[in-house]
């Protein structure tokens, strides 16, 4: 599928895949300076420098880079930004340090992954009861142990 792309920063990175396996399209730091240093335990909005038309139907989903949460503990704020398709700003990435340490990225790095995914528009209609399962109301859990 095409998805429409504009550089709203003339240096900004389009995002890639890593493979050609890869569900994820890596988003990139597109910074005013080399640098952002992001405290420890503080969120940043990171720029991409990108905007997109996503197609409507689907849904740009944005969630952390494996390495860059598990070595780094930087990671969205949100844990997983939603992108509609009728948006049209530029893709910031708010970006949360859980490290002990400040954190610098740098400009160019890979700082998010993009998912595009179709969804289903649900229309909620209310009821007097639900129906039965076998789980019922049990909740975080509640499934069973090892």
């Amino acid at each position: 599928m095409k998805v429409e792309i504009k550089r709203v920063n003339e240096n900004a990175i389009l995002p890639t895949y890593g493979s050609s396996g890869a569900a994820g399209a890596d988003l990139y730091a597109c910074l005013d300076a080399p640098r952002q240093t992001i405290e420890r335990g503080k969120t940043a909005l990171i720029r991409t420098g990108v905007q997109m038309a996503i197609p409507e139907g689907y849904v740009g989903l944005v969630y952390a880079r494996s390495g860059l949460a598990s070595k780094r503990g930087l990671a969205p704020a949100n844990k997983v930004g939603v992108i509609d398709s009728d948006y049209r700003g530029e893709i910031l990435v708010a970006l949360y340090n859980q490290s002990e340490t400040d954190q610098t990225i740098e400009n160019g790095e890979r700082i998010a992954q993009i998912v595009i995914a179709p969804y289903l528009r649900a229309e909620f209609e209310p009821v007097e009861e639900l129906s039965e399962t076998k789980r019922g109301e049990g909740g975080f859990g509640s499934t069973g142990s090892k």
